[in-house]
């Protein structure tokens, strides 16, 4: 007879439980991405590469799959399936969406489906804070901080900065669409500091050459940032769009990846670097790297932080989620879910 015990029930948790178990807990998922970063660095993880799923009538859309497994305390198993279609802005909805999965550890049975695209984007951003802190000088942060693109993960980079104690005395905003950067600005002014002055730049050279601290959030498929020049009073980079940057930017600055492997690949700009030069000798280390003081970056050229995000850190979140969500008593299962049970009937 099967133990029904040992399977696990399977319950689907909603954007809506996703936020509030999220809302205002910056400097607790920030923790969270920090040790999930850490275990991968210490090989108590499983990763392997993510899968793409592209359409000959869609070029510019695509599916990915991120499946991963994390040890530790949190030890769990599952995959994070996240569709990108750029055209969703034309229909007034993000561009992403997306489910996590998560595997019970001993059984493998599903445990949960999670709405997964706060839960992307709060992983993006924490650990987008996670590398602005640790990359920039404790005593001298930037002052100065300019986004490139002004999506939904734009928007969460600067909740997450401003809730891990960051201020800027100055905003910078551009994006190809005068309408959605001036609608960030107006973001920006509601949520900032009342004395901080917020510009939308008429040009990337204005934006790049004006701020201390960037983050690249756009959906470009190819460089289109090439002039190494604009970076010359060495800013802190977050290439969170990873494809935004030429070689030559690339190869002038100093190179922090989440994981070598990965983020070569893909036709990343650290990716056209590599075939470029033909080494990836230009890649100074880690976050992990970083975090554990192995590295420390030079201060006499611009850090660009490139992370391809690895599923792992979906999984510490997620699993987080799922926790809070079953200790709360709130979880939703599917019962009847797993109905056959019986080897032989």
């Amino acid at each position: 007879m099967p133990d029904n015990a040992a399977v696990p029930p399977f319950a689907v948790i909603s954007g809506g439980q996703v936020h509030r178990v999220l809302d205002g807990r910056h400097r607790e998922i920030v923790d969270l991405i920090e040790s999930a970063y850490r275990a991968h660095g210490a090989g108590d993880t499983v990763n392997p590469p993510s899968y793409f799923l592209r359409f000959p009538d869609r070029p510019s859309s695509r599916i990915i799959a991120l499946p991963a497994s994390i040890g530790g305390e949190t030890r769990v198993d599952g995959i994070k399936w996240i569709s990108s279609f750029p055209e969703n802005l034309e229909r007034g909805i993000p561009r992403a969406s997306a489910v996590l999965i998560l595997n019970d550890h001993d059984t493998g049975y599903p445990l949960a489906c999670l709405e997964s695209s706060i839960i992307s984007a709060s992983r993006t951003a924490a650990s987008a804070a996670l590398a602005a802190d640790r990359l920039s000088k404790r005593d001298d942060r930037p002052r100065r901080i300019g986004f490139f693109g002004v999506g939904l993960i734009a928007r969460y980079i600067n909740d997450y900065l401003a809730g891990t104690g960051w201020s800027f005395d100055e905003f910078g905003v551009f994006d190809r669409s005068a309408e959605h950067a001036h609608g960030y600005a107006d973001y920006l002014k509601r949520s900032a500091d009342g004395s901080a002055r917020v510009t939308v730049h008429g040009s990337a050279e204005d934006l790049v050459r004006g701020s201390d601290l960037l983050v690249f959030a756009t959906t470009a498929g190819t460089p289109h940032v090439t002039d190494p020049a604009w970076f010359s009073h060495n800013p802190v980079v977050l290439h969170i769009s990873l494809r935004d940057l030429s070689p030559e930017v690339v190869l002038a600055s100093t190179n922090i990846v989440d994981d070598v492997e990965h983020c070569l690949k893909a036709d990343t700009s650290v990716h056209l670097a590599e075939q470029r030069v033909g080494h990836r000798d230009f890649i100074d280390g880690t976050l992990d790297d970083v975090l554990t003081r192995r590295l420390t970056p030079a201060a006499d050229r611009p850090v660009v932080f490139s992370p391809f995000g690895l599923g792992v850190l979906d999984l510490a979140v997620g699993k987080h989620v799922y926790d809070t969500v079953l200790g709360a008593g709130e979880l939703a299962v599917v019962e009847d879910f797993f109905h056959e049970l019986r080897r032989y009937g």
